[in-house]
């Protein structure tokens, strides 16, 4: 198809040019404002027009929409419109033929002379029915198929019902070569008959995301053992608030009340440390600091009466080798009976690359769980995703606020799913 483009002053104007040039043989495709009128300046309208190569011409003539004379074309849009407008109001005369209950009643009115029509069947009414919804789901196919994004190139080609569910994931930060890989089991593990209903599509699609996440389900410390949590992550992601947030929860939102104790490692940011004590004093739980990493077994068997021991640490940009191996240091240095559980913390308000290269640098630290902050501040969360799928880490917590407690959410792959394919609900956290 060939596209051309012709302005004026008004869009009437640059469609009678057009018809000079083209006649009516052409395909009214957009009509925009290109420059607004302003003072001692003149309005300018552009109209964009398509016309089919000449080896096309036969299978133009068959659409009725083409063959329509260009001064009575709508644009694309507009005509899209026009179609859910039909199909909305044959739906309505179907629930009008749904309503009838009294044959005799319309026939009362009729004429003697007029031929009496059979009422239709229950089976007939739900065959129309069937016919609209089909409609209605060819409709949104055809609009979703003018993707913003290219399909990915897969051996198979993705049937148009597929193009709403990749348009959202695509949009949603997933990593290009995962939604591929997706996508190409979904087709292939999907039966056939449900990829004719772009509905069906995204209710497998979400079903297939679920299990592929990995989730850290929360377990409560068995008798006589304790855990013992370290958060790790880059400067101002909320670990310390997060520290507040676990506390509290496991202090007084469980079904028992455990016994918490906090360690301080970040010494270097007198801040942090300050608020922690506060928590700590409003919660009522003992807390010890550590400076050096030979302190750092002392400080865990001075909480050992404690269910819980929860470890902040200094944030540190994640290219910032040395205080990473400060850490390292501390943890190296623990000759106590507890393991240490190491959770990197990390914002879902940055991109997918970035995600990993904090987790690459932070994996020297052997990251068994990551727990991602900031979901109230993001409309993407496909790159929390991916980063699960990369190195099937399991997630353990997201924290949705700066409330503590109520802003800590167990982790959960329905909601991260709901979250990527619908945007953020704080009332499904």
């Amino acid at each position: 198809m060939k596209i051309l483009t012709f302005t004026g002053a008004t869009p009437s104007e640059a469609l009678k040019k057009a018809k000079r040039e083209i006649g009516d043989e052409g395909m009214l495709i957009e009509t925009r404002e290109i420059q607004k009128k302003g003072l001692g300046r003149p309005a300018i309208y552009e109209i964009v027009i398509g016309i089919e190569e000449l080896e096309l011409q036969k299978k133009i003539q068959k659409n009725a929409y083409l063959n329509k004379p260009l001064s009575k074309q709508k644009p694309i849009k507009e005509e899209s419109e026009d179609i859910y407008f039909d199909i909305s109001n044959a739906a309505k005369q179907i629930s009008k033929i749904s309503d009838v209950t009294d044959p005799l009643a319309s026939f009362s009115n009729r004429q003697s002379t007029e031929p009496i029509k059979p009422a239709l069947q229950p089976k007939e009414l739900k065959e129309i029915k069937s016919e609209i919804n089909k409609l209605g789901d060819k409709v949104k196919i055809i609009q979703n198929m003018f993707w913003d994004e290219k399909g990915p190139s897969l051996e198979s080609s993705i049937p148009p019902e597929f193009a709403e569910i990749y348009r959202l994931a695509a949009q949603s930060g997933m990593d290009k070569n995962h939604l591929e890989n997706i996508m190409r089991m979904t087709l292939e593990h999907m039966p056939h008959k449900m990829k004719e209903n772009s509905a069906t599509v995204k209710r497998f699609f979400q079903t297939l995301l679920r299990k592929i996440i990995p989730i850290r389900l929360e377990s409560m410390p068995t008798v006589g053992a304790k855990k013992v949590l370290m958060l790790v992550g880059p400067t101002g992601v909320g670990k310390t608030t997060s520290i507040a947030k676990l506390a509290a929860r496991y202090s007084y939102l469980m079904d028992k009340k455990y016994k918490v104790g906090l360690v301080v490692l970040d010494t270097y940011r007198i801040g942090a440390v300050e608020q922690l004590m506060q928590y700590a004093r409003m919660m009522k739980l003992g807390i010890e600091t550590v400076v050096d990493p030979a302190d750092f077994s002392t400080a865990l068997n001075s909480l050992r009466h404690c269910d819980y021991i929860l470890i902040d640490t200094m944030g540190s940009s994640p290219y910032d080798k040395g205080k990473i191996e400060k850490i390292y240091e501390c943890l190296a240095a623990n000759d106590t009976e507890y393991n240490v559980d190491v959770v990197l913390v990390m914002p879902s308000s940055i991109k997918y690359e970035d995600l990993q290269a904090t987790y690459e640098n932070f994996a020297t630290l052997n990251v068994d769980t990551m727990m991602f902050t900031k979901l109230d501040e993001t409309r993407g969360f496909g790159n929390i995703f991916s980063l699960a799928y990369e190195t099937g880490t399991p997630i353990s917590y997201f924290s949705v606020g700066q409330e503590v407690p109520e802003d800590l959410v167990r982790a959960s792959s329905d909601f991260l799913v709901e979250c990527l394919l619908n945007g953020f609900n704080r009332s499904k956290a």
